[in-house]
């Protein structure tokens, strides 16, 4: 039996593949064992090629030609380098400005007041009591006076009458004093080119009566009793319209709602409204009205 037949193409086919598997199988192994085994690489060293012709090993070495500079431009720099801090400086510490200095404070001496050229010296009544009923006349004294000038209380100017340079005379009327206070009285000109300085009328809370109005008694023909309490003492009275009250009050009125006293000496009315009677905690009942008998 024969393994290759020289005349059969396919077997010569076979047997040069196999050739070559060999062959490359060789080199293979080769590169590895004896090509690859190598620690130190291969480098490859670029050579710059030199048109001048190669020297003989006994040629002397002639130097290069020296290098052109020209083509090189000198660097100007202007720039500030900053100066190195020194050494002992706190780097956290920073700079801090001077506190402003305070501008000094111009204390303006106040002007004087001028004087007036007219002296208000007082007035007569110097005070009187709110509620007064009527109108009052009152007197401002001084100096300097003259027809053209006006007595003027508050602000407002009120008809005067020139009794001399020392003496005006005028009359209040009662609104102007209703309620308590201080009023301010000065003589002026219409004008304002003559004044005075201001003077003061005292305007104070009247007296009033120390009762409560607790209880009414009717009676036939309407003559009521009102049962007033003392508001010091807490004793009752009844009175009837005429009776005086407290020494210096009198009733002048009784209603269901309200009994009406008048200052004898002053003529200021004074109102106390119906109130409850505070030992019971209600008011008093009223007793029916009944015709007068026979």
């Amino acid at each position: 039996m024969r393994f290759f037949d020289p005349n059969n193409p396919n077997e010569k086919k076979k047997m040069i593949a196999a050739a070559a598997l060999a062959l490359v199988a060789i080199l293979v192994l080769g590169y590895v064992f004896f090509g690859g085994g190598s620690s130190k690489p291969q480098t490859t060293t670029n050579i710059r090629s030199s048109p001048t012709p190669t020297r003989g090993p006994n040629a002397r070495e002639t130097p290069p030609p020296p290098e052109d500079l020209s083509i090189y431009q000198p660097v100007s720099y202007t720039g500030t380098v900053a100066s190195a801090s020194e050494a002992d400086r706190n780097i956290f510490s920073y700079y801090e400005p001077p506190p402003p200095t305070p501008k000094p404070v111009i204390i303006q001496t106040p002007s004087p007041t001028p004087t007036p050229p007219l002296v208000a010296s007082g007035v007569s009544p110097s005070s009187v009591y709110a509620r007064t009923p009527t109108d009052f006349s009152l007197q401002l004294t001084g100096d300097k006076f003259t027809p053209a000038v006006r007595i003027v209380m508050d602000g407002r100017e009120l008809p005067t009458r020139f009794i001399g340079p020392q003496q005006l005379f005028t009359t209040v009327p009662a609104s102007m004093v209703s309620n308590p206070g201080v009023r301010t009285v000065m003589a002026r000109t219409s004008d304002g080119h003559l004044y005075s300085n201001t003077v003061s009328l005292n305007v104070s809370q009247p007296p009033v009566p120390n009762f409560n109005f607790v209880g009414l008694i009717g009676k036939p023909r309407f003559n009521d009793i009102a049962v007033l309490q003392d508001k010091s003492s807490k004793d009752l009275n009844n009175v009837q319209r005429g009776d005086p009250v407290g020494g210096r009050f009198r009733v002048v009125s009784i209603s269901e709602k309200e009994v009406v006293l008048i200052d004898t000496a002053l003529k200021i009315r004074h109102t106390l409204p119906f109130t409850q009677d505070p030992n019971s905690g209600a008011p008093f009942r009223t007793t029916p009205r009944v015709i007068d008998e026979p």
